[in-house]
């Protein structure tokens, strides 16, 4: 494999766009616009598809961390000539602070040289590549000494502190050296060629502000319980996820880093799924801070607009998008040959049941924060909803995990069905003329019935992933996280046994079915709530720690981990891994907490 582990990339946001930045000093993705946006550095998904590389030209020991309680990534490296630190950032809007961060990001990458010991001889390698590396650009020389780059609607305009840029061919190469207290920046800011002129910071105070703006946000977001590092890290990560204009979650910053080395399971995740609004704000502790909630809601109301008779998406674009529509990039060869490589995600198209139960579920966790009496959107929402669910519980779905076979009566959407009305009928007091709680309650009750009837299996000894089947899924271990059913039941605890007998690993991981070669990070911090929930904190905490030992040097985690290598895999950062380590250590923290 000639491209880096993904637990190589750090993570740098604006909560407008993000890049990823290699141990090797390279940043290999960046899509400027907005997340979802075409990449202009793309080599994490092809060696051709451009990138920014700064590093000495001796290669050495590195040790990195970021600022505490922000994405500024600090990198060390130890040459044979001398020490040098690098440090990165996407860079906050000047005297933008707390929940300023990302409402009108300037789209500029800045990175600053400084000489800590000896003299290092640096190398910078910039190559761009817009539209997924379709196209390389035009370079200009400029006279401020910097290097305009064009190409289709993208402009970049890169500049060093002191420094004269020389193109060389389809690039940008400058070799300089730095000694102990120098300090050398370097700023690449984004324009749209027929839009407004990018902006110009100078890299050093750029830091500086960028740095405050991360631990203005971060005073507002507290947390008392157990892990409060990592709690607060994976809260920098979710805020980092976040699109400020909108508040909308993306589900990681990547597209179609793959499930499976040259595997097909590749998918565009820089979109917002409705799924994962309740364990998203729980994560974050909204409650603290009801404006964030307000304007979530606001988004998650006007992306669904008026609900009729068809399948609300399970996810929208940042900005509410509907038509996400699924094509491949053939001329990308994808991370470690594993093809093929997708923009757009035809999930949205899927019919999945689980959605509405997570959405109310959401709102009647959060509803002291959003006044005694909804709007008008937000009644109408949570009613469409309800309603769509007393409907349709009974038809098959695609379920949680998105597949793209056939469809099947899942026990995790049907769980999700009884949750969506069983928290429907507790807000009808909320909801106007339109509310039907009596009948909401008698449908519920029979949800309830149905799955515990229909999804347990006798020969297994558990709730398997679908009524009728004999395939374990650990999706049956949310049954106790949102309140279905008692860990100590007989038979859920049964499940639990069977779960992590069958799907867990010696490693703390958990798959989420048996032909699954990696562990779902999700479920393995879902099976740490079951235990507590069990009454087993102690094993409980001992596998909390496992799976944390799983994330990589900087405290990330991707989607899924390797059960031979141990290598993460999937789209990276993984908003649900880092939702799943929150919930658990503030299960961890008080047990009875729903």
């Amino acid at each position: 494999m000639d491209q880096p582990p993904i637990s190589d990339y750090g993570f740098l946001s604006d909560c407008r766009s993000g890049a990823l930045v290699g141990r090797d000093g390279s940043i290999d993705w960046w899509c400027p616009d907005r997340f979802d946006s075409p990449s202009v550095f793309g080599r994490l998904l092809d060696p051709a598809a451009g990138h920014w590389r700064l590093a000495p030209l001796a290669a050495g020991r590195v040790e990195r961390a970021y600022r505490p309680d922000t994405l500024v990534l600090r990198t060390v490296h130890h040459t044979p000539d001398g020490s040098v630190a690098v440090t990165d950032a996407l860079a906050a809007e000047p005297g933008a602070r707390g929940h300023q961060l990302g409402m009108n990001s300037p789209a500029v990458l800045v990175r600053v040289v400084e000489g800590l010991s000896g003299r290092v001889r640096m190398h910078l390698d910039f190559a761009p590549r817009p539209e997924y590396g379709l196209l390389t650009p035009y370079l200009h020389e400029q006279p401020d000494g910097g290097v305009l780059a064009t190409a289709g609607p993208v402009a970049l305009h890169l500049r060093g502190t002191g420094r004269t840029l020389r193109v060389d061919d389809d690039r940008v190469t400058d070799t300089f050296e730095v000694a102990a207290g120098q300090r050398v920046g370097f700023d690449l800011a984004y324009a749209q060629v027929y839009g407004g002129r990018a902006a110009r910071l100078d890299p050093v105070h750029a830091l500086a502000e960028t740095v405050r703006a991360w631990e203005g946000y971060r005073e507002t977001h507290r947390y008392d319980g157990r892990y409060p590092a990592q709690v607060r890290h994976s809260a920098v990560v979710l805020t980092g996820l976040t699109y400020a204009r909108s508040g909308a979650v993306a589900a990681a910053l990547t597209t179609s880093l793959p499930e499976r080395l040259s595997g097909d399971r590749n998918y565009d995740y820089r979109y917002s799924w409705l799924r994962d609004f309740a364990m998203t704000l729980r994560a974050l502790w909204v409650a603290a801070c009801p404006d964030e909630a307000n304007r979530l809601f606001s988004w998650a109301a006007r992306s669904i607009g008026r609900i009729g008779d068809a399948p609300v998406p399970v996810l929208f674009g940042l900005e509410g998008e509907r038509d996400l529509s699924e094509h491949e990039c053939a001329h990308l060869r994808g991370y470690a040959d594993s093809r093929p490589v997708r923009i757009g995600n035809d999930a949205w198209r899927q019919r999945q049941l689980d959605v509405p139960g997570e959405v109310i579920s959401a709102v009647w966790r959060l509803h002291d924060y959003l006044g005694t009496t909804f709007d008008v959107e937000l009644r109408e929402m949570v009613v469409g909803l309800a309603e769509q669910v007393a409907t349709t519980w009974q038809l098959p779905d695609r379920g949680m995990w998105e597949t793209r076979d056939t469809e099947r009566h899942y026990l995790s959407s049907k769980v999700l069905c009884w949750l969506a009305l069983d928290r429907a009928v507790e807000l009808a007091p909320r909801l106007g003329d339109r509310a039907d709680p009596r009948r909401w309650a008698a449908i519920r009750d029979e949800i309830r019935a149905t799955v515990l009837r229909e999804g347990w299996n006798d020969r297994i000894g558990a709730y398997t992933g679908a009524f009728g089947s004999a395939e374990l899924d650990a999706s049956a271990l949310f049954l106790p996280v949102v309140g279905f059913l008692p860990a100590t039941d007989p038979r859920m605890r049964s499940t639990i046994d069977v779960v992590e007998r069958e799907l867990g690993t010696d490693a703390g991981l958990v798959r989420r079915w048996n032909t699954d070669p990696a562990g779902f990070v999700l479920c393995s911090f879902w099976l740490v709530e079951c235990l507590v929930l069990a009454g087993e904190e102690d094993r409980a905490r001992a596998l909390f720690d496992k799976v944390l030992a799983h994330a990589n040097d900087l405290g990330l985690f991707a989607e899924q981990i390797d059960l031979r290598s141990g290598a993460q895999l999937g789209n990276t950062p993984q908003a649900l891994s880092h939702i799943g380590l929150i919930n658990a250590a503030w299960r961890l923290t008080e047990p009875s907490t729903d």
